[in-house]
């Protein structure tokens, strides 16, 4: 084991704490790297590619789960918590990348999932065999059902995955039992957190990987712990901001004794939370000085590329976070939603998670340049910010994989209405030149588990590394420079232009010197004046007076007059 710390980059320019400013990379571990040639990404391939990742700029690296699975939803529903899955590697290897990684200056931080286990997990499957009212099922919710011979469901609510969130349990002696809860697939049953021993587990497992040198925890539904008492109905017009699966104030208690147990561990590791809840004052809930250290912004990755609409979304993220002294996050994607490549390329630009619209129609050299634009907007905003594997690369979201290969659970559990996420989570591409672009060794008998498009050879990262005027070489330059001047920044910007001034455009200072402006209109639009031009997601051009112009879906950072 290892409780070795780090000192990242943001941390040895500024005495804030590294969380605070971080540039946080999340590896979605099955489509990173290939290292031994089953066509499935693995720790041996982030080992392999951590001077990589040191390169590209980042702080911390985000591990999606690494946990024994049967990958019911690709490692989301976890049956050993304290080891890795075969698939993956060893728990030795775990800790040799932990101790790596801290050797590269990079910090790790494991992805947690408490709301549910897997139905193979020796819990549900001793509750299983334990029978009606045993103590055994006490640690999930088991009830029984409704109608005549409890064959309905016990209430309304549904899976987010589509259909009922509830399974009937067929008993040893093969009759019809209770029902089980599983907000997400059935083999994913919900853990009943009232139970001391569902709390006392989870802090265990805190211990277990704090004491291996993690940095911190990501965790998933953060907002969905906690059901309300007797779990009452949806109902047919509910309130979006009172579910009664998420948000109830008993999970708030929970974050408040973890917080202790990371505060405990030296080099200031973290909680992370998803947080997806209709109301910025919910969100700032979890943010409290004594709960989590901060949460993914999910009202800026979902804001279609509009002025106004970000502006506002910027100004409600301080709005929120500056009451409970928490830093703000910006993210573009994630492995759950549309590469945002791909969204800002078509009509609609916005994203919503129910309606994902993967038949609308992109243009992809638009989205692009926009995304490239929003990378330096991003990076260039007070706080922390994520980038997910493959946003270096400007990779496109892949809309027309044939339906046999889907394998996301979303697919399957809509009858094929929601063709799932899959399509932002193909194997990264390292190198012309092989069948799966060196995702994988040369000699693989086995391809990547999800089809590269082909025309992906284009946006290799040997070939992006070779090309100063790439997507890869933006971040790397604008990570660059944000590690060695704007962390050392205050964590506050001031506008420089009206909110409804019509142009466009975005447009902000930070600290005496650093200047910001980004043009989401339809027309160049006249730099401002300044002493430097310091990155540009794109070509400036001249004007006819000898000045500057501002392309549409262009993002300039500036030395300030």
């Amino acid at each position: 084991m290892t409780t070795q710390t780090v000192t990242t980059g943001a941390e040895r320019a500024t005495a804030t704490p590294w969380w605070r400013t971080a540039a946080i990379y999340q590896i979605y571990l099955r489509s990173f790297a290939d290292a031994n040639g089953d066509g499935i990404g693995d720790i041996a391939g982030i080992r392999s590619r951590l001077p990589y990742l040191r390169d590209l700029g980042v702080d911390a690296l985000w591990l999606n789960p690494w946990f024994v699975s049967p990958m019911a939803d690709a490692g989301y529903d976890i049956a050993d918590y304290r080891d890795i899955d075969p698939l993956f590697g060893t728990l030795a290897e775990a800790e040799e990348l932990i101790t790596e990684a801290h050797a590269h200056g990079l910090r790790v931080i494991v992805d947690l999932v408490p709301n549910h286990c897997s139905d193979r997990h020796p819990w549900f499957q001793q509750a299983l065999a334990a029978g009606p009212g045993s103590p055994e099922r006490d640690r999930f919710w088991f009830l029984p059902g409704r109608g005549e011979h409890g064959q309905l469901p016990p209430n309304d609510w549904q899976s987010y995955f589509g259909g009922p969130a509830w399974t009937r349990v067929t008993e040893a002696d093969g009759t019809p039992g209770p029902w089980y809860l599983h907000m997400f697939a059935p083999e994913q049953p919900d853990l009943h957190w009232e139970h001391p021993k569902v709390r006392a587990e989870f802090e265990d497992i805190l211990h277990f990987w704090l004491k291996r040198g993690a940095d911190g925890f990501r965790i998933d539904v953060a907002h969905g712990l906690v059901k309300k008492p007797g779990l009452p109905d949806v109902g047919p017009a509910p309130d979006i901001t009172d579910l009664p699966y998420q948000d109830c104030d008993g999970v708030h208690d929970i974050y408040r004794d973890w917080r202790k147990i990371v505060d405990s561990y030296p080099g200031d590791r973290i909680l992370v939370g998803e947080v997806w809840l209709p109301s910025p004052e919910q969100y700032a809930r979890y943010l409290r000085p004594d709960e989590l250290h901060s949460a993914f912004n999910f009202d800026f990755l979902c804001s279609p590329w509009d002025a106004r609409v970000l502006r506002r979304v910027i100004d409600a993220t301080f709005a929120a976070h500056t009451p409970v002294g928490a830093p703000p996050t910006w993210v573009l994607s994630n492995h759950d939603t549309i590469r945002h490549v791909t969204r800002y390329g078509r009509e609609d630009t916005s994203f919503d998670m129910a309606d994902k619209r993967l038949g609308d129609l992109s243009d992809t050299d638009l989205g692009r340049r926009r995304a490239r634009a929003a990378a330096l907007l991003s990076l260039a905003l007070p706080g922390g910010v994520y980038v997910y594997q493959g946003d270096e690369l400007g990779l496109p979201e892949v809309q027309d994989l044939p339906d046999h290969l889907r394998q996301d659970p979303t697919f399957v559990r809509s009858g094929g209405a929601d063709p799932g996420r899959d399509g932002c989570r193909i194997p990264l591409p390292w190198s012309p030149g092989s069948p799966s672009l060196r995702f994988s060794p040369d000699d693989s008998a086995t391809g990547p588990w999800l089809p590269q498009p082909a025309d992906w050879a284009g946006l290799t990262v040997e070939t992006q590394l070779a090309d100063v005027s790439s997507v890869l070489s933006l971040y790397r330059a604008a990570l660059a420079l944000r590690r060695a001047h704007l962390t050392r920044l205050p964590e506050t910007l001031r506008w420089l232009t009206p909110a409804d001034d019509g142009a466009g455009v975005l447009d902000f200072g930070r600290g005496e010197t650093f200047r910001c402006v980004a043009n989401l209109g339809q027309e160049p639009v006249a730099l401002p004046d300044h002493a430097g031009v310091l990155l540009a997601s794109g070509p400036l051009t001249p004007d006819m007076a000898g000045g500057t112009l501002l392309p549409a879906d262009t993002c300039v950072w500036l030395t300030a007059t």
